[in-house]
C-alpha cells in the first residue's frame, strides 16, 4: 500500500484516545436477616466487592477501580440506593488517583438515596490530584425524613510523597443534600484554571496539601450529639443547620488523613450505635 501524501499526512486528525466511562448500581434492603444486597450492576473500570463484614457490622461494600486511576475524559458513576431500616456503607480499598490531563476532565457523579429509618455511610479513601489533574466531582445526597448519612471525602492537593503539589489543572467538586425533597445544604469548591495559586493564598487554603470534609446528617438531637463528641476531641465543628454537622480539615496529607481517621469512629460509635472503628479496608 502506498503511504500517504504529505499533505494528508500533515492534515489527518489526531487519534482519539480511548477513554473509560464505569458505573456502579446499589440497591439494599432490610430484612429480617439485616440488610442485604438486591440490586447490584457494575460496568469496567468499575467493579464492587464485598468484604466479610466484622461481627455485628453492616455490610460495607468497596469500590473498586480497575484501572488504577482516571485520566482525562474518563468518567465514574455510582449510584447507591438504601430501603427502610437498612444500615450499610460504601469505601474504597485505596486511594482514587486523578492523572495528569490533556485537557478533558475527568468526571465522577454519585447520587445516595437514602430511604426512611436507614442508615448509610458514604466513607472512600482519599483522592490524590497529579500536577496538571483535572476533575469535575459531583455529589448528591437524597435523604428521607428520619434518614441518616454519614459522609467523609478527602482531597490530595498533589503527590506527597513526591513533595509534588498542584499548580495547574483545574477542581470542581459540588455537593447536594436533599432532605424531604427540600435542599438542605449546597457546597461546591472550584479552583479554576490555576490552583496552584489559590491553594497558596492565605486566606484561602493556606498552602495546604489536603483537605478533608466530614458530614453527618442526622436528627437535631444526634448532630448536636456529634458535635459535642468531636469538639471534646479537639476537632472543630459546626451544625449549619438543624441535624446536620460538619467538621474540616486543611493541612499536609498525613496529618489530614490522620484527623479524619481519629474523629470518624467517634460518630460511629457515639451517634450511629456502630463499632468505633474505621473500615478494615483503611487499615489493611
Amino acid at each position: 500500500m502506498d503511504a500517504l501524501p504529505e499533505r494528508a499526512r500533515m492534515t489527518a486528525p489526531l487519534p482519539r484516545h480511548q477513554r473509560a466511562h464505569g458505573r456502579a448500581e446499589l440497591g439494599f434492603a432490610h430484612t429480617p436477616r439485616g440488610t442485604v444486597l438486591r440490586h447490584l450492576y457494575h460496568a469496567a473500570p468499575l467493579r464492587v466487592l464485598f468484604p466479610t463484614p466484622e461481627p455485628g457490622e453492616p455490610p460495607m461494600a468497596a469500590l473498586v477501580n480497575v484501572g488504577g486511576g482516571l485520566a482525562g475524559g474518563d468518567s465514574l458513576e455510582v449510584a447507591v440506593e438504601l430501603a427502610a431500616e437498612g444500615t450499610a456503607g460504601i469505601t474504597t480499598p485505596a486511594a482514587e488517583k486523578i492523572y495528569r490531563s490533556l485537557g478533558d476532565d475527568s468526571r465522577i457523579a454519585t447520587t445516595l438515596t437514602v430511604t426512611e429509618g436507614a442508615t448509610l455511610e458514604w466513607l472512600p479513601q482519599e483522592t490524590i490530584l497529579f500536577d496538571g489533574a483535572r476533575l469535575a466531582r459531583r455529589m448528591e445526597a437524597r435523604l428521607a425524613p428520619g434518614a441518616r448519612l454519614l459522609a467523609a471525602e478527602m482531597l490530595v492537593f498533589g503527590r506527597a510523597a513526591r513533595g509534588e503539589r498542584l499548580e495547574s489543572g483545574a477542581l470542581f467538586d459540588s455537593w447536594r443534600l436533599w432532605r424531604g425533597g427540600r435542599l438542605d445544604w449546597a457546597d461546591a469548591t472550584d479552583l479554576g484554571p490555576a490552583p496552584g495559586a489559590r491553594l497558596g493564598h492565605r486566606f484561602g487554603f493556606g498552602g495546604a496539601g489536603a483537605g478533608a470534609l466530614l458530614l453527618l446528617a442526622a436528627s437535631p438531637a444526634e448532630a448536636e450529639a456529634g458535635r459535642a463528641l468531636l469538639r471534646a476531641a479537639g476537632h472543630a465543628a459546626t451544625l449549619p443547620r438543624p441535624g446536620l454537622l460538619l467538621a474540616r480539615w486543611l493541612g499536609e496529607a498525613m496529618a489530614v488523613r490522620g484527623a479524619l481517621s481519629a474523629a470518624l469512629p467517634l460518630l460511629r460509635a457515639g451517634v450511629l450505635g456502630l463499632a468505633p472503628s474505621l473500615p478494615r479496608l483503611w487499615t489493611s
